[in-house]
């Protein structure tokens, strides 16, 4: 059973005068939203966002993508019946501790829309798990800015996808396996815009309670300048059984093991010598590594070989079952997903990890149609990446709104307007007056 422990904090900041910010911290789900449109309806649309999502019931991944959708449904409802409220939207950031497929342990379902972020701190390293849907991001991926630039550009806060701007949103949605001791962080921009990632991720390895990270990371956000409202959520894996859990455990064992066979050796009584041997004392058992010569010539032949010979079996066994378990748990991840990529100029869905893991390389599951000129501007460096859904069902529902999207276009772009030009004819010219 996996158990969480988490902590929260949030601040106005130095600039803004109300915070428009909201945090979720209802087990299994957290989440964070950053809201925009004016005075108060930047803050209505993410308390609408959150309470929305708490309302829903998340069970697994593809329940929280439609739970973000049914709170995108909920903050343009809003909007479209208040006039004072039009234009309103909000980011949101959320995870969701779910049950693994088959058995397989608790799994953490991560989704996004706008710049709100998820990160995942595993073996010290922090590592950005969303994509921020924004203007200067997609430049940075598209190679036109550097990270750097991107900090300081004067549009970085335009953004590309919010909750509320329609009826309905594309949600970005992963799945990631548990370890013991990994963390998760969500937070608003306001955070990273202020704080870059070492200092963040110094905060996070130096605090083990997740609130006081928390409450230090918006510290350090309002200090360094505290230009937006900032929010933070910190979320700890106290204890997880799943297989990164064991197979780290059955790792760990392999030395003790080891060492108790060492101690098993080093404990055992000496053989008594029997009698007519030499060596006196009549029958008194001997310290270990003190029998007597004949004694040790006449035991060791028959016991030793036996003992050792076992133990080997049994530590090879368990060595490679490891390795064997370790082999298969790559090969389930590598293949516990879908992906919409690129075969031959042509999209296709594949399954596996994009570019592969390891040795395992993905598969062609489906051949599409729609070729990669056809994918719209705006998703197809996503293609190229590779996009990943967590079933062939979603793959599909992802390729159909492709085509969708591509075909709208092509009627875009095939409307003619049909312009008649009227020539009119020159007059002839006078005749000469008369002389």
């Amino acid at each position: 059973m996996t158990s969480l422990r988490s902590g929260a904090a949030t601040d106005t900041g130095q600039v803004r005068s109300n915070n428009q910010d909201a945090v979720l911290i209802a087990e299994p789900v957290f989440a964070v939203a950053d809201g925009m449109g004016g005075h108060a309806a930047g803050e209505i649309a993410s308390q609408v966002a959150v309470e929305s999502l708490q309302e829903s019931e998340v069970t697994s991944l593809d329940s929280l993508v439609e739970a973000v959708r049914e709170a995108n449904r909920s903050v343009w409802q809003r909007a479209s019946d208040d006039p004072e409220l039009h234009g309103m939207g909000t980011t949101l950031c959320a995870i969701a501790l779910v049950p693994g497929e088959a058995g397989g342990g608790d799994q953490v379902v991560v989704v996004n829309v706008g710049d709100s972020r998820v990160y995942q701190l595993h073996d010290g390293e922090l590592t950005q798990l969303t994509d921020d849907h924004s203007l200067v991001e997609d430049l940075v991926r598209e190679g036109r800015l550097s990270p750097q630039e991107a900090r300081t550009h004067p549009q970085r806060n335009i953004l590309t996808r919010v909750l509320g701007n329609d009826s309905d949103v594309e949600v970005d949605s992963w799945l990631v396996d548990l370890h013991r001791g990994d963390r998760f962080l969500l937070c608003s921009d306001g955070l990273f815009n202020e704080v870059d990632d070492d200092k963040i991720a110094s905060v996070l390895r130096r605090l083990a309670d997740p609130d006081d990270a928390a409450h230090e990371l918006v510290t350090l956000a309002v200090q360094a300048g505290g230009r937006d409202n900032v929010s933070v959520v910190v979320v700890d894996v106290v204890d997880h059984d799943g297989p990164g859990a064991g197979a780290a455990t059955a790792v760990a064992g392999a030395p003790t093991a080891t060492a108790d066979r060492a101690a098993d050796t080093a404990s055992m009584p000496a053989v008594e010598p029997s009698e007519g041997t030499g060596g006196g004392g009549g029958g008194a058992p001997a310290r270990a590594g003190a029998a007597p010569a004949s004694a040790r010539a006449t035991a060791e032949p028959a016991a030793s070989p036996r003992r050792v010979t076992w133990r080997s079996v049994l530590f090879v066994t368990g060595v490679v079952a490891v390795l064997m378990g370790a082999a298969g748990a790559v090969a389930w991840y590598a293949r516990s997903t879908y992906h919409v990529g690129v075969r031959d100029d042509q999209v296709a869905i594949l399954r596996g990890r994009p570019g592969g893991l390891l040795w395992i390389q993905p598969t062609l599951a489906e051949s599409t149609d729609l070729s990669l000129d056809d994918v719209p501007d705006g998703r197809r460096d996503a293609v190229l990446r590779g996009k990943k859904e967590p079933s062939l069902a979603a793959a599909r529902d992802y390729v159909e709104s492709l085509e969708d999207q591509a075909e709208a276009e092509r009627r875009r772009t095939t409307t003619t307007t049909t312009t008649t030009s009227t020539t009119i004819p020159l007059r002839p010219p006078a005749p000469p007056p008369p002389r």
